[in-house]
């Protein structure tokens, strides 16, 4: 199985192009996912036919769960559309099929390479108890004062904003420098107390006009380098809170994502996508329950 590896601001994923529906592919992401025995990445990435868009875009997390969409991987997959599949395509836009709708993306090319990725993320939602509410200009203050919700975990107590954007998100905002909050002991206890199919949960700060510094722990992967829809999900928290305008720069670990949103309409996810290298994965490579197996030896 020939793939591709690439990176989003340091989310890493392996793509593989493939019209394989009935593979299992989550044990697969498992497998290739693991940075030991594996190939290494936060998640597998499948570029496959669509009938309604220019290709569909399938994530798997590294434990194997299917997201529903996800910000840095769309632009992996539209960077791989143009510059490997379609290069002479003169057209800068391109229709993404993903579990939450149709999205659209537009590029900017230097040279014929595609240098900088805008993805129409959809309407943001947000609610209380893990119940999202569409956003509306009309009913925007009943939500700021729904959105928050108090939670007490190992002594912290934390003051949250839930926000989906195609994937569920907690967003917390500290005035301490991210890098002190004790994301890999509060990150996993959020994941799973409201849904039980999990959501993500990013720390974050205001550190500057329209500047936010933000950690992620992600849904099935764990703490990452950076995060798509969580950037987006953050800035829509702290837009509703007055914090940031209709533009805003998110840092993460992995380096920085443009957001727009007007409060009213779309969210808007600008950033980079780069090739890392290619490869290709031997059949003989497989999981089994907790296991990698290589020719029906277990590894790990």
């Amino acid at each position: 199985m020939k793939f591709t590896k690439m990176q989003g601001t340091g989310n890493d994923f392996v793509v593989v192009e493939t019209n394989d529906t009935g593979r299992d592919w989550s044990q697969l992401a498992v497998a290739v996912c693991n940075r030991h025995y594996g190939i290494g990445a936060d998640g597998l990435l499948l570029l496959m036919p669509s009938a309604q868009a220019d290709f569909r875009m399938r994530i798997f997390n590294a434990d194997g769960s299917e997201a529903n969409t996800c910000g840095n991987g769309i632009r992996c997959l539209v960077k791989y559309y143009f510059d490997s599949r379609y290069p002479e395509k003169t057209d800068n836009k391109v229709l993404i099929e993903t579990l939450t709708g149709i999205r659209e993306a537009h590029v900017q090319r230097s040279s014929g390479r595609v240098t900088g990725i805008t993805i129409g993320m959809g309407l943001p939602k947000s609610g209380k108890n893990g119940k999202f509410l569409a956003l509306a200009k009309e009913n925007i203050v009943d939500i700021m004062s729904s959105v928050q919700y108090t939670l007490l975990l190992k002594e912290v107590v934390l003051l949250l904003e839930l926000v989906s954007i195609g994937n569920s998100h907690a967003v917390y905002f500290t005035e301490k420098p991210v890098i002190e909050f004790p994301l890999n002991e509060i990150g996993p206890e959020v994941e799973r107390h409201f849904l039980p199919e999990g959501m993500n949960f990013e720390v974050a700060r205001l550190i500057g006009d329209n500047l936010i510094e933000m950690r992620v722990w992600e849904h099935g992967v764990g703490e990452t380098l950076a995060c798509g829809s969580g950037a987006c999900a953050t800035t829509v928290a702290a837009r509703l809170l007055g914090y940031v305008g209709n533009a805003t720069t998110v840092s993460l670990p992995g380096g920085k994502l443009e957001i727009q949103w007007d409060g009213i309409g779309e969210v808007f996810l600008s950033g980079p996508a780069e090739f890392v290298f290619i490869g290709e994965w031997p059949d003989t490579v497989s999981y089994k329950g907790k296991g990698i197996v290589v020719n029906n030896e277990v590894l790990a």
